[in-house]
């Protein structure tokens, strides 16, 4: 079913709430004009995502764009997969990857207003393999070994896992010889199907040594893995139960799972990847080429015990909203309190500078990027604007000073931020009027 974007549209929609559609739960919502938008311009959103539909670049799309706590504008395009003949739905379940990582901050911070850990802590007075790390340092002289180990000079703390500077990495993301160690011992990106627990693999994780000395540096990891373990540890709860009780319900995100039950498997969205002609072709169960790997049926199919809480997630475009929308009230959502306004403050302020090329003029918070001023990015966001992305080219933003929430979901392998993301978030800016 598509969504237009006009006010009738709207009121059928009001209409479909009332009787329970799943996908209308709880988004409330308002003509484009109404939240400040032009109806004529944010509707080339159509023109852009067909437009890459056309091209190859994905198979399908669901956008959503709110603005003043409404939805102005929640579309689908395209098919639920390249070799589908099935339309993508409002509804569609998608595998966010590292939109994860949101989820489980604001789940640690919880805690962390609860005053169960301190930011500053070292991380091995929970988990005790971290005590005594080392740090990788690569040999200049090639007649030697190609690295050797040096001792951490400070421990790896809560708030280096929460700003991604603790040197831990990716096995996709790692210098060779860091990637050669996760695939031996074989540590999981959270992609794939895992036997053991998040547990298990981060205690093995623990034994391997870091890029960097702990706070010297943004790198990208697993970070988010150790912090759900954390989460585990202090909670006394699984990750899956703990996000449930303390997130999920609360908020009604009735369609955000580890792992899905067998009644919504239908409604996850095809996993696609280009092939060597540079055609999408749907992944069927897993794929391991090089460092990577990931796997289209690991929620359903597989033992179901790892939880990653980097990557391991899947939702809706919906379900998704509503939990930016919670961040952007300021941690207030239908009159519950899920996180303290200055938490948030604290969470949406950068604190690491990103040093990669598709982040000019970007730190890192705690779970999300934080654009700087518009100069800096070449980019239309605003100042202090938060969001984060997924592997398989899943985006969100929330700019707090337009009150301006957007979300693109694909399902696409690789990676491709320059050309999906953009695309969408330029197109959404350029239909503001006031």
């Amino acid at each position: 079913m598509k969504i237009k974007t006009s006010y009738l549209i709207s009121t059928i929609f009001s209409i479909c709430f009332l009787v329970n559609f799943a996908f209308a739960q709880e988004l409330v919502f308002d003509s484009p004009e109404n939240l400040g938008f032009s109806t004529e311009r944010i509707d080339r959103i159509e023109n852009v995502m067909n437009e890459m539909i056309d091209k190859g670049i994905i198979s399908g799309a669901v956008t959503l764009v709110a603005r003043h706590d409404k939805v102005a504008y929640l579309e689908a395009f395209g098919k639920k997969g390249a070799e589908e003949k099935k339309k993508m739905e409002s509804d569609q379940i998608f595998r966010i990857a590292s939109m994860s990582k949101a989820i489980t901050t604001v789940g640690a911070m919880m805690l962390f207003e609860e005053g169960k850990f301190m930011l500053d802590e070292p991380i091995s007075k929970y988990i005790p393999e971290f005590k005594n790390m080392k740090v990788m340092v690569l040999n200049e002289s090639k007649e030697k070994e190609p690295y050797h180990l040096v001792d951490a000079t400070s421990p790896i703390t809560i708030r280096h896992l929460l700003t991604q500077t603790s040197g831990i990495t990716y096995n996709f993301f790692g210098q060779p010889y860091i990637s050669e160690l996760y695939k031996t011992n074989n540590i999981s990106d959270g992609l794939t199907q895992t036997e053991e627990t998040i547990g298990e693999m981060v205690k093995r994780l623990a034994k391997l040594p870091l890029m960097h000395q702990p706070g010297s540096q943004f790198t990208y990891g697993l970070n988010t893995d150790v912090l759900g373990y954390l989460i585990e540890i202090i909670s006394g709860k699984p990750l899956d139960e703990y996000l449930k009780e303390r997130i999920f319900d609360p908020l009604n995100m009735n369609d955000t799972y580890f792992f899905l039950p067998k009644n919504k498997v239908k409604r996850l969205a095809g996993l696609n990847k280009l092939n060597i002609q540079g055609n999408l072709e749907q992944v069927d169960g897993e794929i391991i080429k090089g460092t990577e790997r990931y796997s289209s049926d690991y929620h359903y199919n597989g033992p179901k015990s790892h939880f990653s809480g980097g990557g391991g997630l899947v939702s809706t475009a919906s379900d998704y909203y509503i939990f930016l929308q919670m961040l952007l009230n300021k941690g207030e959502y239908n009159g519950k309190n899920f996180l303290g306004r200055k938490t948030i403050e604290l969470m949406t302020s950068a604190q690491s500078d990103i040093d990669y090329f598709w982040a000019r003029g970007t730190g890192f918070g705690f779970g999300f990027t934080i654009s700087g001023e518009p100069g800096e990015t070449g980019n239309p966001e605003s100042a202090g604007t938060y969001g984060w992305s997924g592997y398989f080219n899943t985006f969100f933003w929330v700019d707090p000073k337009e009150e301006l929430i957007g979300i693109i979901l694909t399902q696409t392998v690789p990676y491709n931020p320059s050309v999906i993301e953009r695309n969408f978030r330029n197109v959404v800016y350029q239909a503001i009027i006031e």
